[in-house]
């Protein structure tokens, strides 16, 4: 054969490949070069009208697309590691997580959830992990604070997630350390204002109204995420419905006598049986949160996720895809949960058991679901008031960060029957 036509069989190849590749594989394992741009890429998909499969357990929780040049080009622009398959490489894989004996298997994705974030609009130097791991991964995402909640935009989303907000009306209990500092009075008078402005004396009534409204959402079909003090805070709110638990300090006003007394655990998603802390000047809300008593060194603290039956229990197995399954643990002004006070309805996905934390927890309520992760930035272990923003970018295969973006992607799962 001469060599011009060699080069014409070869650009005739190249040509006809795509029709010879129906899928394009993202791992999601150690050869995985971004992982968390592969959540935006998989989210990316799905706007573009297309489905997915996610292969729980195979290869970390990869990604199975669609062959596209569009979606390959994509991939390199992100800097995401991929493999394009063949019909018969594709049937094998799925032949693989179909075998009985293996904890695998795929879930179809097919729409992209409406992405919201509870967040006041002008967020104060400190960072929010999520809106951080949203945006790094290139996900939309639209702001919204007490305003939209009180005037019932919640509908318009999928999922919501709370970023680390005081819903006690408490102004975060900085009071002692930052009482003085501009930007707390700024932030207590716009609250109060807003209090005002929806018929509220106090903070404290206004952020019960608004818990009262996100529980609402969840109980309709919402999803719900929240990490570090929006945990406790938005369960000791809503069991506080009926008592004043906020100091002088916070309200104007002393606290109810018997305000323990009158806390009704039944409201809660999460938690019971919790003590208050009553102190204005302790930096905590409850003994639900582990920060002031636990004992690790920082190179002890790691969690583990529970490994869950792919097969049967979809959810929790989607909410705990990793490459790895220690993760290391990062502190929070709510850091981990004490397993004392957690209902015995709550799935406690990953914990640090010989130390009794509870780190990532999940829930159903009505039609919808919860799920609380403690700590603050799963990169930066002690992160400070002021401290600059952790940059993903030098973090990009974070293993704690995925268990934000799997949240971030389960609302997509196509609903299956229970296998019998």
């Amino acid at each position: 054969m001469s060599f011009t036509k060699r080069v014409i069989c070869f650009f005739i190849f190249l040509y006809a490949l795509p029709s010879f590749s129906a899928s394009i594989l993202v791992p999601m394992d150690d050869v995985q070069k971004n992982h968390l741009k592969s959540y935006g890429i998989a989210f990316w998909v799905l706007q573009q009208d297309k489905d997915i499969h996610w292969l729980l357990n195979y290869r970390g929780g990869s990604f199975l697309l669609p062959f596209s040049p569009e979606i390959k080009s994509e991939c390199q622009i992100r800097g995401v590691s991929f493999e394009v398959l063949s019909d018969a490489q594709s049937g094998l894989i799925f032949d693989e997580i179909a075998r009985p004996e293996v904890n695998m298997d795929a879930v179809k994705l097919q729409k992209p959830p409406r992405m919201a974030v509870y967040s006041p609009k002008g967020k104060k130097p400190w960072d929010d992990a999520v809106t951080l791991a949203l945006s790094y991964a290139e996900i939309p995402y639209e702001l919204i604070y007490d305003d939209e909640v009180m005037q019932g935009d919640l509908s318009k989303y999928d999922w919501l997630h709370l970023h680390h907000e005081d819903f006690t009306g408490q102004s975060g209990k900085f009071y002692t350390s930052y009482h003085n500092f501009k930007w707390y009075k700024d932030g207590v008078k716009e609250n109060l204002e807003r209090a005002n402005l929806y018929g509220f004396s106090k903070i404290s009534d206004l952020k019960l109204a608004v818990s009262q409204k996100i529980k609402a959402f969840v109980e309709a079909g919402g999803f719900l995420f929240a990490m570090c003090s929006a945990t406790d805070t938005f369960d000791i709110a809503l069991a506080a419905e009926h008592a004043d638990i906020c100091s002088q300090e916070f309200d104007g006003d002393p606290m109810d006598k018997n305000a323990q007394e009158e806390l009704d655990f039944s409201q809660t998603f999460a938690f019971q049986n919790f003590t208050l802390e009553t102190n204005p000047s302790v930096y905590e809300f409850s003994n639900i949160d582990v920060t002031q008593t636990r004992k690790l060194r920082q190179d002890e603290d790691y969690f583990t996720l529970f490994d869950f039956s792919a097969k049967w229990d979809p959810i929790p197995s989607m909410l705990c895809q990793n490459h790895n399954n220690l993760i290391k643990g990062f502190m929070g002004q709510t850091t981990a949960f004490n397993s004392d006070y957690i209902k015995p309805n709550v799935l406690i996905m990953g914990e640090n058991k010989a130390a009794g934390e509870a780190r990532y927890i999940h829930g159903t309520f009505g039609k919808g679901t919860w799920t609380f992760y403690g700590g603050h930035d799963p990169e930066d272990y002690q992160h400070l008031v002021g401290d600059p923003p952790t940059d993903l970018n030098l973090k990009k295969n974070s293993a704690g960060y995925r268990l934000i973006l799997n949240n971030v992607l389960f609302p997509a799962a196509k609903k299956k029957k229970r296998k019998t």
